[in-house]
């Protein structure tokens, strides 16, 4: 008897319950019989994108090109690190504003994600470092207008871009590529992401069969003309291995000395347009430098496929740089101020 009681009175709350939300729903401005109620718990940040962003102007004789860059800012009032994504292209293009999903992820963990473009072939070495480093000058110079903490800025790249990643981190305050605007600013970056890049311009087709090694040691195939250049007037072209000492200073492993943001360093096994072998000697010599670097070899993953473009990649990638950049930091005391227009 007691027990049904506690249910014929607990069905009386409930019933009481599902009347208030019932009628108060009627009480919503906007509402008409049959409308569906929901409600949504404000969770996430909104995050803004801009693009065509002007980070850099180099002059020649005749012309001004114009590099680009497209930022994701999340729209808070925090001190957010940022990261520069730089896209591949084999040397041959630059089209940064890909990779949207692995650039999302990251915006919605609270970064400012760059994403700039390069010079690439037919313009040789160090055009791709000078833009590069311009391009982290140009987000401190701009900190304060982003949300940008300056003393936390990464760098991540896939092929190409990877290349010019590894670059980056491992000539932090190397004079001899300061060029262009807002040399009052520093370069060096504070973490590395590179996936699947070159480490080595000399060996990229490592233990690769011989037609491909063959391709490699072509006057004409892209990592010979970064270097050297296009046959042109009284120069012939030249191979990769034409000058060993000049490839490797345009390679990451001819910078590998001494000590070394982080990195984190990812791979397929089953790439077969840029040896595997890259990243693993890379990896092997940070770590002979006693630096903080991980290396991640994903089993049967080719180049670039689809297997990169899979949540448990991405979260790896996002997860690393949270660990190794830090979160936002909230302001000590907010404004409180709004602007009228912030949800338009």
């Amino acid at each position: 008897m007691l027990l049904k009681k506690i249910i014929l009175a607990g069905g009386i709350m409930m019933g009481m319950t599902t009347t208030t939300l019932h009628a108060a729903t009627h009480d919503l401005p906007g509402y008409a019989d049959g409308a569906q109620v929901i409600q949504v718990k404000k969770a996430n940040e909104q995050i803004d994108a801009m693009s065509g962003i002007i980070y850099s102007q180099v002059k020649s004789t005749r012309a001004i090109r114009q590099l680009q860059m497209a930022l994701l800012i999340p729209r808070t009032q925090d001190l957010k690190p940022a990261i520069i994504y730089f896209p591949g292209g084999g040397f041959t293009s630059a089209d940064h504003e890909k990779f949207i999903e692995m650039r999302m992820a990251l915006a919605e963990a609270g970064f400012v994600v760059a994403a700039a473009e390069y010079r690439v072939v037919p313009n040789t070495f160090p055009a791709p470092v000078l833009d590069g480093k311009s391009a982290v000058r140009f987000l401190r110079e701009h900190a304060a207008e982003y949300g940008i903490d300056p003393n936390r800025i990464g760098v991540l790249g896939d092929s190409a871009g990877g290349y010019l990643a590894q670059m980056l981190g491992t000539t932090n305050g190397d004079k001899q590529f300061e060029q262009g605007q807002f040399l009052n600013r520093s370069s060096d970056v504070q973490a590395v992401a590179t996936l699947y890049g070159l480490s080595n311009l000399l060996n990229i087709g490592e233990g690769f069969p011989e037609n491909i090694q063959k391709v490699h040691q072509s006057p004409a195939v892209t990592e010979a003309l970064l270097v050297n250049g296009a046959a042109f007037r009284d120069f012939a072209g030249a191979t990769i291995s034409s000058d060993p000492k000049k490839a490797l200073n345009a390679s990451p492993m001819g910078h590998v000395n001494g000590k070394k943001p982080p990195f984190l360093i990812m791979h397929g096994s089953a790439d077969t347009l840029v040896s595997p072998g890259q990243s693993a000697q890379l990896y092997k010599a940070l770590k002979t430098e006693n630096n903080n670097v991980e290396y991640v070899l994903v089993e049967g993953a080719a180049h670039g496929d689809i297997t990169w473009f899979q949540k448990p990649v991405i979260e790896r990638v996002v997860h690393w740089f949270k660990q190794t950049l830090g979160a936002p930091i909230k302001p000590a005391v907010s404004n409180g101020k709004t602007s009228a227009n912030a949800n338009l």
